[in-house]
């Protein structure tokens, strides 16, 4: 794990990196803020593309509302996730969600707490675990909290920026503790890194000899 230089210019200069080699990303794409939680939690353990799927079919059924889910039928709900995978599961999470949600008083209660309140209360939420809080906190709620997935973990690693067996809670508050808690920056961030992870730093054949970071990185120069 690094330890000679600052984390906070490091973590400057690779979103600055990021930021040249692809711009500026529109995510999370969704028509409302309920449909990035639908998203979050429909993403666990599956592609995006899987999930765009069972967002299409459910958002054919029904207009994409919490109340809308509830109304429909076991069946017709993991008819429309089956995309998704796992989707039995998906369903019953999904409904467990919509009911809690409702009982906040949807996204205007929501607004009411603090960000770390949120977080909790999230996090007690039945198959909601921290980065599926995290992407609705930052992505459909505006709350400045630093998503880690695999893809970060990836990335950090072959940067040598951690050593991989790192927990949750310590790489969210590496990024915290080291940028501004804004939440354009670390939306912007984790979307460029995701976007990284899959066109160049990939699992296997990663694509180094396209890759601009190449000097911040000591996996190309181990290979």
């Amino acid at each position: 794990m690094r330890t000679n230089k600052s984390f906070t210019s490091y973590f400057i200069s690779l979103y600055e990196s990021l930021l040249a080699m692809y711009g500026r990303q529109a995510w999370w794409p969704a028509d409302s803020p309920f449909e990035i939680m639908v998203g979050a939690i429909l993403t666990q353990n599956t592609s995006w593309s899987n999930v765009e799927k069972a967002l299409n079919k459910l958002k054919q059924t029904i207009l994409l509302t919490p109340e809308n889910v509830l109304l429909l039928s076991q069946d017709e709900l993991e008819h429309c996730l089956k995309p998704a995978g796992f989707f039995r599961v998906k369903t019953q999470r999904l409904q467990f969600y919509c009911r809690w949600y409702l009982s906040q008083g949807a996204y205007n209660g929501l607004q009411q707490f603090t960000t770390l309140e949120l977080r909790e209360l999230l996090l007690h939420v039945h198959g909601i675990g921290q980065e599926t809080a995290d992407d609705i906190l930052l992505y459909a709620l505006s709350r400045p909290v630093f998503v880690i997935d695999a893809y970060t973990r990836r990335l950090l690693q072959r940067l040598q920026i951690i050593n991989g067996n790192e927990k949750y809670e310590a790489l969210r508050c590496l990024f915290e503790n080291n940028l501004s808690k804004k939440v354009d920056l670390y939306n912007q961030f984790h979307a460029l890194i995701v976007l990284h992870a899959k066109q160049r730093c990939r699992k296997t054949k990663p694509d180094c000899k396209n890759c601009k970071l190449t000097e911040m990185c000591f996996f190309t120069k181990s290979t």
